[in-house]
């Protein structure tokens, strides 16, 4: 004797580890804020939501927040250049160094670097 299928509809659930990931392990969306940019032909710097970013000759590195101590930036000696430096948690120092063409864009740099600094870090 066999028993027979199940009616038509009322089929069992899946089995575990199909479908789509519970809520708690879900990707969450990173929150919309300000973000800067500065680029030149070598190198870029990127702060916004998720932390700073430095990219020198196709080499990333990623800062996020809760990794970084401070964040510094002045303009070089010369007046060319954006110069940006992150202090990590552990006291490791990390510079990038973007050239401002023409040299009027560093003042607007500087404007929305503090505006966007000053929005994700407003203790510094």
């Amino acid at each position: 004797m066999t028993t027979p299928p199940p009616p038509y509809g009322h089929q069992p659930p899946p089995p575990p580890g199909f479908g789509p990931p519970p809520p708690q392990y879900a990707p969450h969306p990173v929150p919309a804020g300000p973000d800067f940019m500065a680029v030149d032909r070598h190198c870029s710097i990127v702060v916004d939501a998720e932390g700073v970013t430095f990219e020198i000759n196709d080499v990333t590195a990623e800062f996020p927040w809760p990794e970084i101590r401070s964040v510094h930036y002045r303009p070089s000696p010369s007046g060319k250049h954006l110069m940006m430096g992150v202090i990590h948690l552990d006291g490791r120092f990390y510079e990038c160094v973007v050239e401002a063409k023409p040299r009027t864009k560093l003042g607007e740099w500087f404007t929305r670097l503090q505006a966007v600094l000053g929005y994700y870090r407003p203790m510094g």
